[in-house]
């Protein structure tokens, strides 16, 4: 009986690894049940990678749209072109431009020389080659170094062939006609000489009775030759020394106010010849230039 109870006394002792080992297989198995499963969630995880895979697959279909830029980027350089085609559309009218203002730029110089510049010095005016050759009228003076003593000539040509220089002056291939002007002051000794018989610088090839003679009222004497010399095939303008000058004249519509005005001057201030009596010469001497020395008729 004794042995009975020891054997009922190791029941217990028995169950005790039992239920060991069974929490412990159970312990382990719930562990090992949740392993794969997170192993599955991490093969997920690495099934979706592949996803990703494809989603940096899909990258190079980005290049391409990348590629497909850089095709319509030559359209863009043709969209470039089309303002080159009209840079030299607009360089062309810029070129044009100076053109169509190049045009009035010669107009301006004829209208200088035509209208705003009546008269030159004549040996600046051949140096400059702007003497007119179709016709125009030459004044020349010759004034004494010791008195008021002068002679103007006034020289009209038309047609002229050649103008060369000379020792002595300029030659005019070219017929022509002279009016002499002499002014005489109230000192000069031998008034009663024709001036024709004068001596060399104080005589005109005029004798009293051809000319007009103004009594001014400081007793000096303008004489207005009342038909101008003629000459025939050339003749030559002596170059002035010192006061002296030789000036030609523009035939322009006002060519005989600008005469006029320029020998009232010249008789007033440098001849010593009152104002109204130079006034008076320049009316003579210009009436005598319109009657036989115009441009009309023979010289036109």
């Amino acid at each position: 009986m004794a042995t009975i109870k020891k054997k009922a006394a190791k029941k217990p002792a028995a169950k005790k690894p039992a239920s060991k080992a069974a929490t412990a297989k159970k312990a382990v198995k719930k562990p090992a049940a949740k392993k794969p499963a997170a192993k599955k969630a991490v093969k997920k995880a690495a099934v979706k990678k592949p996803a990703s895979k494809a989603a940096t697959a899909k990258k190079p279909a980005a290049k391409k749209a990348v590629k497909k830029a850089a095709v319509k980027k030559p359209a863009a350089k043709k969209a470039v072109k089309k303002p080159a085609a009209k840079k030299p559309a607009s360089k062309a009218a810029a070129v044009k431009k100076p053109a169509v203002k190049a045009a009035p730029k010669p107009a301006v110089k004829k209208q200088e020389d035509v209208s705003d510049v009546k008269f030159r010095n004549l040996f600046d005016a051949y140096a400059q080659n702007k003497l007119p050759f179709a016709h125009g009228y030459i004044v020349s003076s010759f004034f004494s170094q010791s008195s008021n003593y002068s002679i103007y000539e006034i020289v009209s040509y038309a047609g002229v062939k050649e103008i060369f220089p000379t020792a002595d002056g300029l030659t005019f291939v070219t017929g022509g006609k002279k009016l002499y002007i002499l002014v005489e002051p109230d000192t000069y000794q031998i008034k009663f000489q024709e001036p024709v018989s004068r001596a060399e610088g104080e005589r005109i090839p005029k004798r009293f009775s051809e000319l007009e003679i103004i009594t001014a009222r400081n007793q000096s004497k303008i004489m207005v030759a009342k038909e101008p010399n003629e000459s025939y095939g050339s003749f030559t303008i002596l170059k002035p020394m010192g006061v002296n000058f030789s000036i030609v004249f523009y035939d322009l519509p006002d060519v005989y106010e600008t005469l006029s005005s320029f020998f009232v001057d010249s008789l007033n201030r440098f001849r010593k010849v009152p104002e109204s009596d130079a006034k008076a010469a320049a009316k003579l001497i210009i009436s005598s230039v319109k009657k036989s020395m115009s441009f009309e008729g023979q010289f036109k």
